[in-house]
Parts: structure tokens; C-alpha cells; sequence
């Protein structure tokens, strides 16, 4: 699922990351003997879905060559309070150094794929597919996004660049739902155009400039009903607004492609884990 430029992503993400926690040198590590070695186990205190192992590896092979690690799960396997996930082993300091980088990415990402793995199974059996939102935490866009889909839902567009997403301001600004479609088409034939709407009248309005995508914005159930028949299968509908997990299935109902939530990424929680080292023995 790690493509070249999610790889790319990944070790300049991992980059920052390290000098923002180590600028000219970890000094608390420098306590210990330079030629002490170490074993490290990483551990889960919670139920979770893992992901983010690829930026675990990428924090310890920047920071020394000479730790290697063996992972006992993969990207999107659930676990359980008190299961080990990874064993590390290499020069303490460097163990110690990359612990809280490491940490941050799994632990982070981990949170994400498990919110997403709960809203995949409330609508497990339908043809509808959540989507994700750019509501993403700042420098970490494709790692959330991998996070989503490594949870069992889907992204949205990755950013500004590769859809139309129009919405109340732009629809103001450039003079109707009618004229803002047909200058996307323009702008850019065959990317896709979507349209945010608040009521039927601008569904209808959005159907007839030929909107790819219509986001059913804040509707309730009854609503989406009526836009449903209304839309006779000419448009994609999304619903957005406010979906969490409490109020999700209330508005999955059937004629819905996708349902969007920035929850996803912006109200992730990160997994609680722990690293566990151990001085060799003829270290102590």
C-alpha cells in the first residue's frame, strides 16, 4: 500500500521529526556509555488497530544503521492490552534517542486506523464507503490518509490539487452553483467536480450543470430521502456534516455512495503504547 511517494512522504516526515526532538544532540542519552547495547520492546496498553510501522523503521535507519527490528504484527491487525508489537535491539542510545520519534508516528497513526476500522464496521454490508476529509493534522496528510485506508475506509481527495470541491463561498463568488460547475469544467475537464448543498432547490441545481458529486450537506434523514429521489442515480451523493459515530448508520441509508467525516483524522485519539528497554547483561 506504500507507494513511491508515500515513501518519499515518510522519510521527509521522519526527518523532521528528528531534528525537531534532537537539533545538535540528545543530551539526556549522552549519560550512558556510548558502547552499551540494548534490547527494546514495544507494547500495546489498549485494544487498537496498528499502522505506521513503515515510519517506525524509517526512524530507527536514519538515526543508526546499527538497530535492527523484528515486527510480530503488520500494518492493520487489531491487538490486545499487553501484546508486544515489535523487538528492537542496537546501541542503547540510539534506542533510547529514537524511542519518542518512533513512538509518536505509531501511536498517532495507530489512533487513526482504529477510529476508522470502528465507522468501517457500522456500515460492514452496504455498498456505501466512508470517506476521510483534508482535516488532517499539519505535515501529516498522506500518513492519516494511508491510516484511513489501512482502517477499512477511503479518502476523499488528497488536497486543493486533484478535485473540485465547491462549496457556499465559492459558489457566491462566482455566481451560482450553474457558473461555478461550468468554469471547473473548464478549467480542468476530467477532474472530478463536486458540489456542497444545503437544500433541494441547489441539488437540483447542481444536477443540472452536470455535477459529478453532490455533498448533502447537514441534511437529516428525511432529506437525504428526498434528495435521493430527486437524484435518480444521475449524481454521486455524499452526506457530510457532523457524522460521528453515534449519528453514522441514522444517515446510511440506501441510494448513499459516500459518507464523509472529518472525525477520522481530526478527533483520532493516539494509542497508548509503551517501550520497554533492556541493558545487555554484561552492560549492567
Amino acid at each position: 500500500m506504500i507507494d513511491d511517494l508515500l515513501h518519499q512522504d515518510i522519510k521527509e516526515a521522519v526527518s523532521r521529526a528528528l531534528e525537531e526532538d534532537i537539533r545538535d544532540g540528545d543530551i539526556t542519552a549522552q549519560l550512558i556509555p556510548a558502547e552499551n547495547k540494548a534490547t527494546a520492546t514495544v507494547i500495546t496498553r489498549e485494544s487498537a488497530v496498528i499502522c505506521g510501522t513503515a515510519w517506525v523503521d524509517e526512524v530507527f535507519k536514519q538515526l543508526d544503521a546499527a538497530i535492527t527490528l523484528k515486527w510480530l504484527v503488520q500494518d492493520g491487525d487489531e491487538v490486545q492490552p499487553g501484546q508486544t508489537l515489535v523487538e528492537l535491539s542496537g546501541p542503547a542510545r540510539s534506542l533510547l534517542t529514537g524511542e519518542r520519534t518512533a513512538l509518536n508516528f505509531l501511536q498517532t497513526l495507530s489512533g487513526t486506523a482504529t477510529l476508522s476500522r470502528q465507522y468501517a464496521k457500522l456500515v460492514e454490508g452496504t455498498d456505501i464507503k466512508i470517506l476521510d476529509t483534508r482535516k488532517t493534522i499539519p505535515g501529516l496528510r498522506l500518513a492519516q490518509k494511508y491510516a484511513v485506508k489501512v482502517g477499512g475506509c477511503h479518502n476523499h481527495r488528497m488536497g486543493l490539487y486533484d478535485a473540485f470541491l465547491i462549496k457556499e463561498n465559492h459558489i457566491a463568488a462566482c455566481g451560482g452553483i450553474t457558473a461555478a460547475v461550468t468554469k471547473a469544467h473548464d478549467i480542468a475537464p476530467g477532474k472530478p467536480v463536486e458540489v456542497e448543498v444545503e437544500n433541494l432547490d441547489e441539488l437540483q441545481q447542481a444536477l443540472e450543470a452536470g455535477t459529478d458529486i453532490i455533498m448533502l450537506d447537514n441534511f437529516n434523514p428525511d432529506q437525504i430521502r428526498e434528495a435521493i429521489t430527486v437524484n435518480q442515480g444521475r449524481a454521486k451523493l455524499e452526506v457530510s456534516g457532523n457524522l460521528e459515530a453515534n449519528n453514522l448508520t441514522s444517515k446510511a441509508i440506501s441510494g448513499i455512495d459516500y459518507l464523509s467525516s472529518g472525525s477520522l483524522t481530526k478527533h483520532c485519539r493516539a494509542v497508548d503504547l509503551s517501550m520497554r528497554v533492556y541493558l545487555h547483561a554484561d552492560m549492567v
